[in-house]
Order: structure tokens, then sequence, then C-alpha cells
């Protein structure tokens, strides 16, 4: 056959092709496990980071394992789950969509608690929406299961300067000490306030300027994750009050 015939340009591409798809699916396949301990580890890092447990990477699951003392998965009733599933298999966004379908019967929750200076606290991951896509963090609680403790938020897309101000220790240091609980122990959540919250707003804190819609989508990804989480609360024992 003619190695200048374009019959043999067609094949000599195809075998290519062929080989360059194989190859990248082998190297896909193998560096699949080091991808998923990559986002294990950096899910742990900024569980910690939601307590105030800053660490590196080498010694993030060291850490965890030190101070996540208990990993539960409930369900929407806030009933432990016992079983092959772990916090770590729940996928937040699909848990959550599957209110949208009616099937709330199905929900699985997955929640941290970490023992630090002899003190619980608990740790909610978060998943919402924000102007140009998903955010999520994580919010924990002090032992009074009402007081917030600290948050660790993250993005996809947001505009710097802007929506991706939600990443900074400045905004997340705002909710420190805000309640979720108001004093006759209903749950309204911590909001985030366009303008800026009073300064004796107990749940409340100030939006980041000009991020209108991240703001927005910030209040109702605590609301609409921590709520599933307040069965489980109630059944531990009385909220304390928030004063």
């Amino acid at each position: 056959m003619d190695k200048d015939s374009n019959k043999a340009t067609f094949i000599f591409s195809s075998v290519m092709v062929v080989v360059i798809a194989i190859l990248l699916s082998v190297t896909a396949i193998s560096l699949a496990p080091y991808q998923e301990k990559n986002v294990r580890v950096e899910k742990m890092k900024n569980i910690l980071t939601s307590v105030s447990i800053p660490t590196e990477t080498s010694e993030t699951e060291a850490a965890f394992n030190q101070y996540i003392s208990k990993q539960i998965v409930l369900n929407n009733k806030g009933e432990q789950i016992t079983g092959n599933v772990t916090v770590f298999d729940i996928d937040l966004k699909k848990e959550l969509d599957k209110a949208k379908t009616g099937k709330t019967n199905e929900q699985l929750f997955p929640l941290f608690i970490c023992t630090k200076d002899g003190k619980s606290f608990y740790i909610i991951p978060i998943r919402g929406k924000g102007l140009w896509g998903p955010i999520w963090g994580f919010i924990s609680l002090e032992s009074d299961k009402n007081t917030v403790y600290g948050v660790s938020f993250g993005h996809k897309s947001e505009t710097p300067g802007l929506g991706a101000e939600i990443e900074t220790i400045k905004f997340q240091q705002q909710f420190v000490g805000k309640k979720i609980f108001d004093d006759s122990g209903n749950f309204v959540s911590v909001t985030v306030i366009k303008g800026g919250a009073k300064p004796d707003d107990i749940h409340g804190v100030d939006a980041v300027s000009g991020a209108t819609i991240t703001s927005k989508g910030v209040s109702e990804m605590i609301k609409r994750t921590v709520s599933n989480y307040i069965p489980y609360f109630k059944k531990q024992g009385e909220v304390a009050s928030i004063n």
C-alpha cells in the first residue's frame, strides 16, 4: 500500500486515535484512586477549618482522625443510619435534589462530630447556588447545637472581588457566635443581609458588597441544608436558649 495515499493516511490516523484513547483511559483509571484521595483530603481539611483547626495537606488525615470523634449518617427524620454507607459516600447535592422529586424519605445526610478541648462541635456540610455556579462549605455548631462556632465556604466560579469573597476569613468570621434558633427554639438560621446586619442581630451577617445573588445563595444554602439536621438536634435534647 502506498504510504502517501489517502487510505494509508486514514488508517494511520485511526490507529493513532485508538492508541491515544486507550492510553488516556488507562491513565485516567490509574490516577482515579489518587484523585479520589485528594478530594477526600481536601474535604477533611475544610471540615477541620470550620472548627478552627488549620492543617498542612500532609497532616490533614492524621488531624482529622484525631479530632473527628464521630461520623454519622442521618435520614430525614434525624435517625442515625447504620450499614455500608459512610459519610464520604454521600453526594450532598443528590440528596438535596431528592426533595424536588418528593423522595425525602430516601435522603441521607452526613454529620461530623469534633471533640476539641473537651468540647463537642457538630459539623454540617452545606451546598447551594451562587451567581455562576455551585457554592458549598461546612458550618460548625457548639455543643448547644445553636451557636455557630465557625464556617468554611468554597465556590466553583464566583467573580473575584465580589462573590468569591465568601471564601475570605473576613466574611466567614462574621458567622462566629451567631445563632440558628430564636428564643422560642424555632429554627431561623443565619441570614446574609444586603446593606448590613444590625450590630445586635444575632441571626444576621453583612452581605458581600456588589454580590447580592451570591449572598442570597449563602443564606439559602445554610437554611435549606441545616434544616435537615434539626430533627436530629431535637432528638438529642432541648436546644440551649439564646440568652
